[in-house]
């Protein structure tokens, strides 16, 4: 029998995350190799009226198909692909395996050949821009050990998250998104990090449950060329499945003019995939009271309470710089103080300190208000 958790997760993902109309083509992609969610999933969507189309894959596979890959192959992957997200409403992802680095061997030419080519239509213009559509992590042991947790407890808490009251946080955060529309300069500063750009113009999104979960951030991106500073980020990252740490962009009229990490190499390759991948599409603040510690799983990691994040390339159209890329990389600065700490300054107004917001209109989105 279904765990109950599992099957409210399910009713919240089609009908509040999707909200599944009678007719309406709906895609669940799953990755993985347990079935009850996506089950689940499709008897939720035929119960809205809707129609269920399933596709599953998995990561070895995947990373068998990209190290030979060749530049036609992947345009013909791309065409099938495309013409099928073209004929849905909704999206479901259901991402899950036992590898989170899978495919960190597949050469870094191949990664750039798939982002461009395949996951840069598909994904990047179809069905983020034209689709209803939310992403998520099924739990599973390899999860758990990323957590620094056993099983169990790594299960209530995936719960927890997940089935988190998101109309309540919706709530919470309109503050948040009311104030960046009204803002201009930003700085950030915290160990090794001293930024300041301006979002003057750019619009602010609330995110609470609808395109990701688990979630609880509030997302707008920097003016293109106004980003000037340094930002060190204190949480290891997968990119392409390789983890990279330490890294720190310096930038120059919204440029990264030097990048550096622990393989410094692969990061500047990453960054040199087009010209939009040296310039900032994304800042957002992350604030799930349950998500305290990364877990290099970035739907995780970036909505840390106390976090932000500084996102090299792609930018969304509902917060749009004019930043294009087939790179979106969303890289989390941690500002507890167990993390170093650190400040944000809206217009030269403090408003979080050490991860915790501190005028009165926020602090509906501290930990202790959204549990």
């Amino acid at each position: 029998m279904y765990d109950s958790r599992l099957r409210k997760l399910a009713e919240n993902l089609v009908q509040y995350s999707v909200n599944v109309q009678p007719g309406e083509n709906i895609l669940i992609d799953y990755v993985g190799s347990e079935r009850e969610l996506v089950k689940l999933l499709v008897e939720e969507v035929a119960k809205r009226g809707g129609r269920p189309f399933v596709e599953t894959s998995d990561r070895g596979v995947l990373r068998a198909l990209l190290r030979d890959a060749t530049k036609e192959q992947l345009k013909i992957w791309a065409e099938l692909d495309l013409a099928r997200m073209k004929r849905m409403q909704g999206y479901i992802a259901v991402r899950s395996g036992d590898n989170v680095n899978e495919l960190s061997d597949v050469p870094s030419d191949k990664m750039k050949l798939y982002d461009s080519i395949y996951r840069h239509p598909v994904h990047s213009e179809q069905r983020v821009k034209k689709t209803r559509w939310v992403v998520l992590r099924y739990p599973n042991a390899s999860m758990a050990q990323l957590a620094n947790q056993s099983n169990e407890a790594f299960e209530n808490f995936y719960f927890d998250v997940c089935n988190l009251d998101y109309s309540k946080m919706e709530e919470a955060m309109e503050p948040l998104r009311q104030l960046m529309l009204q803002t201009d300069r930003v700085r950030i500063v915290a160990p090794g990090t001293d930024l300041s750009f301006s979002i003057k113009g750019i619009g602010a999104v609330n995110c609470s449950g609808h395109r990701n979960i688990p979630d609880g951030e509030v997302y707008s991106a920097p003016v293109r060329g106004s980003v000037q500073g340094k930002i060190t980020y204190n949480t290891p990252s997968i990119y392409s499945g390789v983890t990279f740490e330490n890294v720190s962009f310096t930038f120059e009229n919204g440029k990264i003019v030097q990048a550096t990490a622990n393989d410094t190499k692969r990061l500047n390759e990453i960054l040199d995939s087009d010209e939009g991948a040296r310039y900032i599409g994304e800042f957002s603040l992350g604030f799930n009271p349950y998500i305290l510690h990364p877990m290099k799983d970035i739907l995780f990691d970036e909505k840390i309470a106390g976090s932000l994040h500084f996102t090299p390339g792609q930018a969304y159209e509902q917060a749009d710089n004019g930043n294009r890329s087939a790179v979106h990389w969303d890289l989390v600065l941690i500002q507890r103080p167990d993390y170093g700490g650190g400040e944000i300054y809206f217009d030269d107004v403090l408003i979080r300190k050490d991860g915790m917001f501190v005028i009165d209109a926020l602090t509906g989105l501290n930990p202790e208000n959204l549990r």
